[in-house]
């Protein structure tokens, strides 16, 4: 049974909740981490009796949100019906994954389109190039808006009072070394950003791992998201990562705010 690396909590504290949900969100978020995961392992991450989260998963069972195979459980399909019409609330995911589709044929990386929610940044859609390194990275993917140029891209061009709630909200988590934990250092890496128009990151999210992002806007300037794309330090270097790929990715996202703006 080996632990995913992409579910995770996301900071927040958790006043005035009931705390059988809270049990219950856990034991889901611990089933997210597994590939598959016995009653025993989710009651000793969880911290709780094993008959009690068997009741929880005996309940999710029955509504289809969890399936057992054996004597482990895993995630249920169910939960496709849910994570679908979530997606669909944004009127632009469409035309966001053709243009995700797009880079990552042009560039053979990894590329995604991220939105912010709840101060956390999600994946709407991502795309594995040919050349891609296999990562964490997939659709409804979690991340700290901080650590990431697609976080980034976005926390940079929130308006202002929205950025520094965010940042008063969450801590500022360090993912590798070189993640940004000072929030002054971060507010002047933000108004940079501003300036050139696209975020960068080295080694910030996953070392050895570089990354360009451009935040994407609708016809009103709303922000919208953030496309990125993201590769090894060997092949992201010199004029590729300085020049060519800042270019390629605001080209693209012009092409997608032009397509929203006449659907």
């Amino acid at each position: 049974m080996v632990p995913h690396t992409t579910g995770y909590g996301m900071g927040k504290r958790t006043e005035g909740t009931i705390k059988s949900d809270e049990t219950l969100l856990e034991i889901l978020e611990t089933l997210h981490s597994y590939e598959r995961v016995s009653l025993t392992t989710i009651a000793d991450e969880v911290g709780v009796s094993k008959s009690t989260v068997h009741r929880h998963l005996r309940t999710l069972q029955n509504r289809r949100f969890v399936t057992k195979i054996d004597d482990e459980y895993v995630l249920g399909l169910e939960f496709l019906r849910f994570g679908g019409a979530a997606r669909e609330r944004y009127s632009f995911h469409r035309q966001s994954k053709a243009i995700v589709q797009q880079v990552a044929d042009q560039t053979g990386e990894f590329v995604g389109f991220l939105v912010e929610d709840q101060g956390i940044g999600t994946f709407l859609y991502c795309e594995m190039g040919t050349e891609g390194v296999p990562s964490e990275a997939r659709v409804g993917q979690n991340l700290y808006l901080h650590q990431s140029a697609s976080g980034k891209a976005v926390l940079a061009h929130l308006p202002a009072d929205r950025r520094e709630e965010i940042l008063d909200e969450y801590d500022l988590p360090a993912r590798t070394e070189n993640t940004i934990t000072d929030r002054e250092e971060l507010r002047s890496e933000l108004a940079e950003i501003r300036d050139r128009g696209y975020a960068t990151v080295h080694g910030e999210y996953v070392d050895g791992l570089k990354a360009v992002a451009a935040p994407a806007f609708d016809p009103d300037d709303a922000l919208l998201g953030s496309l990125v794309v993201a590769g090894p330090s060997h092949r992201l270097r010199g004029d590729r990562f300085e020049s060519e790929l800042p270019d390629l990715i605001q080209g693209a996202v012009k092409e997608f705010e032009l397509t929203i703006s006449y659907t």
